[in-house]
């Protein structure tokens, strides 16, 4: 193709008007009618704005969306190649370096450098035993809900999704439980693009190479492990780079979906009634929200190799183009005759050779997690009005600032097996069978309801977020 010189061209959507704003209010409060107003101005490629003088092209075309991830020769994983960055226009506290600057892993690699991380960050996901992974996680989130307290009221953000993610991650890691708050604080910063995200962005780096230091020294049963002793031979820069990438790739994905799915079954009374019905399941509540709020929205990015058009648009060598994910899930192109009912073709998880590898545990992660939510709190409300929950101002997450819930009953679980000298997650379920709500068999909630022996590790992190 042929693409004619266009930077200065009159129609150049740089020189004829500014991108509109992919940050602040409008990217928070609505942003289903900020990707609709967006295509019918500019079609299926738009032009944004990432931050004041920052431009780009937000991509909100689901067959643009597929080009664009699949044609690695046109569009590049290497940030290096990004105009604003090489003209030097990107201030040095840019709130979009921790999310744009390159690194040395699968995320920013193309061709068979990438082929070489991926196998290694795939093969090192699927040695975790998925069967140990739905019992650590069922666990974590009883004992969560054990600790709100006999008064029936909770934040589900704050004293759940938040935790329960990052609880699961730290013990795949073999991270100090102690470090889990202050991993959740610098990965909150670090995606919503905060004041404070360049900071947290070397602290998280910091703690991770002393991990990776340590086992390199002495390795165990963990990711970082698996990683270090990988046939690729991953240098320990690579490995602290990858659960970098690991565990803001898992962690807030995971947050953000458990709160949206929550969300629609305590907002939607159409989805509410079918699954207290038993007409539908969890996994389709999630599959709905992967489509209508995905937990990532817009991901960065790719950049253009050379001139190019995409969508109607001319690209230049160098610009970014941004994955409307969020966006291109709402193109009429990418439903069938019967909508999005049974269909897992969004684009959520992203496509091509850079398809987020970790969905497969993701996804066990939260649908375990809100099942047991939903067995032990068969009641569970919403306590404000839905018009009141408020979402977090970040261009990338999909994500509640809480999510305040009212409950009386309580499905205490089994009692807990006897203490051992070393925990070892129960092999089998304390939550339910199957993804509906239980019945009216619940008891109401008293403060001895939980069981009263705890396994040692479960003790430390009880400590650790409670503040002893």
């Amino acid at each position: 193709m042929t693409v004619p010189d266009h930077r200065e061209a009159p129609g150049c959507p740089y020189t004829r008007a500014q991108g509109s704003p992919l940050y602040g209010a409008a990217v928070a409060e609505n942003p289903h009618s900020l990707y609709a107003r967006l295509r019918a101005q500019h079609g299926p490629v738009a032009p944004i704005e990432l931050e004041p003088g920052v431009e780009a092209w937000l991509v909100l075309g689901y067959p643009e969306m597929l080009e664009l991830t699949r044609n690695e020769q046109l569009f590049s994983k290497d940030s290096r190649r990004w105009r604003v960055q090489q003209e030097g226009r990107l201030r040095a506290d840019s709130h979009l370096i921790p999310m744009t600057t390159w690194r040395p892993t699968l995320q920013s690699m193309d061709g068979a450098a990438h082929q070489r991380l991926s196998t290694a960050v795939a093969d090192t996901l699927a040695r975790i035993d998925h069967h140990l992974l739905r019992a650590t996680t069922e666990d974590a989130a009883l004992r969560l809900i054990e600790s709100w307290g006999p008064d029936g009221t909770a934040d589900l953000i704050s004293q759940f999704t938040k935790r329960l993610p990052l609880l699961v991650f730290t013990r795949l890691l073999g991270l100090p439980a102690e470090d889990g708050p202050h991993l959740v604080g610098l990965i909150t910063d670090l995606v919503d693009s905060s004041k404070d995200s360049q900071r947290a962005a070397a602290e998280f780096f910091g703690l991770l190479t002393d991990l990776v230091l340590s086992r390199r020294e002495r390795p165990g049963a963990d990711l970082a492990s698996w990683l270090l002793t990988h046939p690729v031979g991953l240098s320990d820069e690579e490995v602290v780079h990858h659960l970098m990438v690991i565990l803001v790739a898992g962690n807030e994905p995971c947050i953000n979906w458990i709160g949206n799915t929550v969300r629609l079954l305590l907002t939607d009374r159409r989805f509410r009634t079918t699954l207290t019905g038993g007409r539908a399941t969890v996994a389709d509540a999630l599959d709905e929200v992967l489509w209508r709020d995905p937990p990532v929205q817009n991901f960065p990015g790719r950049w253009a190799v050379s001139d190019t058009v995409l969508g109607g648009q001319y690209i230049s060598a160098g610009d970014m183009l941004v994955l409307g994910l969020a966006g291109a899930n709402d193109d009429p192109a990418a439903h069938g005759p019967d909508g999005i009912a049974g269909n897992r073709a969004h684009l959520a998880w992203g496509a091509g050779r850079h398809v987020c590898p970790a969905q497969d545990p993701a996804r066990l992660i939260v649908e375990t997690a809100i099942e047991t939510l939903l067995h032990c709190l068969p009641d569970l409300q919403l306590a404000v009005p839905a018009h009141e929950l408020t979402w977090r101002p970040s261009p990338w997450s999909r994500a509640l600032v809480s999510l305040p819930v009212l409950y009386s009953a309580f499905v205490p679980p089994r009692p807990a097996p006897p203490e051992e000298t070393a925990w070892t997650p129960p092999p089998t379920s304390y939550g339910p069978s199957g993804s509906t709500p239980s019945g009216p068999t619940s008891t109401p909630r008293t403060s001895g309801s939980a069981p009263t022996v705890r396994p040692r590790w479960w003790s430390s992190l009880a400590g650790w977020w409670s503040g002893r």
